[in-house]
Order: structure tokens, then sequence, then C-alpha cells
């Protein structure tokens, strides 16, 4: 499995890594958020994830000129979108696109974001080269992602989207790899263009043919047959 951290521990300078904490914490750059707590992320600046994971989330705003109907209809849906995981040591920034907003949610408790400005990074030559190719690897698998949600079976786009997950995020567990962080129906069907009700009866019919189980609280896993070389 891919490790949640885009450079490996063991490659990844702590003294460098380090110097960036107690830096943020000296400057007042960090901050600890409560799970599903809003992060207040702003385009033009680049936030670190020190701990735990970012949930990010979109929203189509759909303006009052855009009904073109004479009579009072109701509200458009503005449910958020899941758009996907930032995890511990992942870097993430926030870009505006009217008239879609992208926002960041804490995923889990205590997890903790440091933020700075890009030229900031003028301090860390190395640590700047990891962060843009931590980029270069969030695009990559955003293409994946796209042609996943190209598939017309939304089971196939189901097992697509739980693969990638896991693949990024899985930890092993007895016979399986396991997002170390529960996700609910609601947001795998906002995800794949998808109902809550059509991914529970999807979800068991995976459970069914043993290609996915679930583990403690809510917690996904895949076979570790089914784990990539």
């Amino acid at each position: 499995m891919h490790s949640s951290t885009y450079l490996p521990e063991t490659s990844r300078p702590f003294l460098t890594w380090q110097r960036i904490l107690d830096w943020a914490q000296k400057h007042y750059r960090e901050r600890t958020f409560s799970k599903d707590e809003r992060v207040p992320a702003r385009p033009g600046l680049l936030y670190l994830v020190e701990r735990g994971a970012i949930r990010l989330v979109g929203t189509a705003q759909v303006s009052a000129t855009q009904n073109h109907q004479s009579t009072p209809s109701l509200q458009p849906n503005s449910e958020e979108a899941f758009l996907g995981f930032v995890g511990a040591g992942q870097p993430f920034e926030i870009v505006a696109q009217s008239p879609f907003t992208l926002q960041a949610y804490a995923h889990v408790d205590q997890t903790s974001v440091v933020w700075m400005y890009w030229q900031d990074l003028d301090n860390w030559p190395h640590f700047r080269r990891e962060v843009l190719d931590s980029f270069r690897h969030q695009h990559q698998r955003k293409l994946i992602w796209l042609s996943t949600l190209g598939q017309r079976q939304t089971i196939d786009r189901l097992l697509g989207f739980i693969t990638l997950l896991v693949e990024e995020y899985g930890e092993p567990s007895e016979h399986s790899y396991c997002l170390p962080f529960p996700l609910t129906h609601a947001q795998i069907g906002s995800a794949i263009g998808s109902t809550r009700v059509t991914v529970t009866r999807l979800m068991g019919k995976l459970r069914q043919q043993g290609l996915i189980s679930v583990k403690g609280e809510n917690m996904i896993c895949l076979p570790a047959a089914s784990k990539p070389d």
C-alpha cells in the first residue's frame, strides 16, 4: 500500500520537518481541529497536515438568475460533494473558482494543520521539492479518480473509488487493508454521483462477493490479495 505521507519518514530529514513545526508554532501558524470542524483555509496559502486527516468538499453555487421557471420552486440541493482526503504529511491548497467553492474539514479528532505562504518555503529548498512532488502525485491520483468515475456501472465506480482510497491510505489489518478512518455512505455517494441508499445496497453486494469488508467503526477494508504490487 502507498504510505499516507508523500515522502517516507526514513527519507525526509527529521531535522527539517521539526524546524518547520517549530517555526509554525513560533509564528502561530499551527492549529488543531476537532472532528468535522471546518478549517478556515483560503486561497493563496499552503497548508500541511501535521497529523490526522483533512476532508475536502466542494459545493456548486447556483444563482437565482439560473432558474428560468416563472413560478417559485424549491432551492437547489446544496449538499457538499466529497472530493477526497489529505493525509498526515501531505500538503493542500484551496483554489477559488466561481461558482464552485472548496472547503476543508478535519475528518478525525485532533487533526493538526500548519499553514504558510509559498515564499516561506524559500527557507527549506529541499522541502519545497517534496511539496511539489506531492502535488504532482495528487494530480496523478485525481486523473485515476476521474477515470474511475467514468465507469457506467455504479458498482464499478464504487469499487474503484474504494480501491483508490485503500491504496492511498490503507493500513494492514488481519489479511486485509483498511481505511484508518470512517467514511459514510452519503459521503461515498456524493463522490461517485450516487445516493446513500444505492451505496448501502451495493456495499452489501460487494461484501457478499467478498470484495470488501467492514470492520470496527465502519472501517472499509479490501482483502490483502487486492494489494497492488
